[in-house]
């Protein structure tokens, strides 16, 4: 049997565990494509989280192989995916060795990376060599105490990433790293679900926080505890104290449902439309774009989705001032432009700074694909989301005034 790629693990106390918020992450690319795919699984045993989360992602058109890690045998696992029914022995191969293994959309390495930055660049490119074109390899590394493994993937990231998930609730914590090597068709786009982010954390079912509220909780208890240790008898640490809830409140990041209807164009965040306008931007191309303002008051929820399923294929910001966004003059404010790539032609998503909102994060690089609705960033405070649409092939639903609901509104609708 050939010997997993990601299985050393020296340095640390203990093996790895990949538990099962980790798993989750790790399949999220094969979980969230909707036409029938190919995965394969490299280094998985019966017990291995990723394999059932890879087992329950699988759909009736799917195929998922399966290679043993080592030290497991091949019979053990396939007894263990026999013992799962036949639906899921149907569409599940358990291969030898990785040599027998079919290329796939889809490559998803069960335990993580954690041997020097040679070894990893090695087996790196050894998965890499499974993907069809424009497939995803989904890898993870612990985020502290490797041999190097952790750099090198960040370093694949920066050259091939199009996602990175930190995953704190595991032991010990891991970065989920998944990479395209080569590019991907922009129609891929329309068979995805939006990905699982580990980024946001569930408070409900329906209601999430994400990370920056927790951080910026965070901070505030923590002023809170100094303040009461440095001035016992004051009742000033109530003010940071107090101020924890609002503020983790405000990167409030709840599910939506998203319209299924191909031709629908939603709304990239919550708040109230301030104008509908036709105009010519020579930045984004020829031709007339159709621009839908939309204004987030400190009450809105602020982050930001993509209105349309497609591929980015550029990232700018443009300098500026920081006016109140709910006046004219906060279109030349700082703000930072996704480019999409779809099926019915160039979308632009704007996030505005305001008065307030010093902050833009943007969480798709370029190359990645968003689904309609999908999350890809938040702004800090008040601000201003633009949605720039060919004005040919795009007809609007909404006019100033009106109240959306980012991800669910349907503000326009192709031609």
């Amino acid at each position: 049997m050939t010997e997993s790629p990601a299985v050393r693990t020296p340095g640390l106390p203990g093996p790895v565990r990949v538990g099962e918020r980790a798993a989750r992450t790790l399949v999220a690319e094969f979980a969230r494509r909707n036409d029938p795919k190919a995965g394969l699984l490299v280094g998985a045993a019966p017990e291995s989280a990723v394999l059932a989360a890879a087992i329950d992602a699988l759909l009736p058109g799917d195929r998922l192989t399966v290679v043993p890690a080592e030290g497991c045998a091949a019979a053990a696992l396939r007894a263990h995916v026999a013992a799962q029914g036949p639906w899921v022995a149907d569409r599940v191969r358990v291969a030898d060795t990785l040599a027998e293994a079919d290329a796939a959309e889809l490559v998803i390495a069960a335990e993580a990376f954690t041997g020097t930055a040679a070894e990893t660049r090695t087996a790196v490119d050894g998965l890499s060599k499974y993907l069809t074109e424009g497939g995803v390899l989904s890898v993870a590394a612990p985020l502290f105490r490797t041999e190097g493994a952790g750099a090198e993937l960040d370093r694949q990231g920066l050259l091939h990433g199009v996602r990175t998930d930190l995953v704190l609730r595991n032991s010990p914590p891991v970065r989920v790293h998944h990479l395209r090597f080569t590019p991907a068709a922009v129609a891929l786009a329309a068979q995805l679900s939006p990905a699982y982010r580990p980024s946001s954390v569930p408070l409900t079912r329906s209601m999430h926080i994400d990370s920056n509220g927790v951080a910026a909780a965070g901070i505030s208890l923590g002023l809170a505890a100094l303040a009461r240790v440095a001035r016992p008898k004051s009742k000033l640490w109530l003010l940071p104290a107090l101020a924890a809830a609002p503020v983790a409140a405000f990167f409030r990041d709840p599910e939506r449902d998203v319209p299924e209807d191909p031709a629908a164009v939603v709304a990239a965040a919550d708040g109230k439309v301030l104008s509908v306008q036709r105009l010519h931007d020579e930045r984004f191309g020829d031709g007339e774009w159709l621009r839908i303002a939309v204004f987030l008051s400190v009450l809105d929820v602020h982050v930001n989705r993509s209105p349309v399923a497609g591929k980015v294929v550029d990232y700018f910001v443009a300098d500026g001032g920081f006016v109140n966004a709910m006046k004219p003059d906060a279109e030349h404010n700082v703000a930072a432009y996704t480019v999409l790539d779809t099926e019915h032609g160039t979308v632009v998503v704007a996030q505005r700074t305001g008065l307030i909102a010093r902050r833009i994060v943007q969480r798709a690089p370029v190359g990645a694909l968003l689904a309609r609705g999908e999350r890809f960033g938040l702004i800090r405070f008040g601000s201003r989301t633009d949605v720039y649409l060919p004005a040919d092939a795009a007809e609007p639903l909404v006019g100033p005034g009106d109240k959306v609901v980012g991800g669910s509104t349907v503000i326009a609708r192709w031609s």
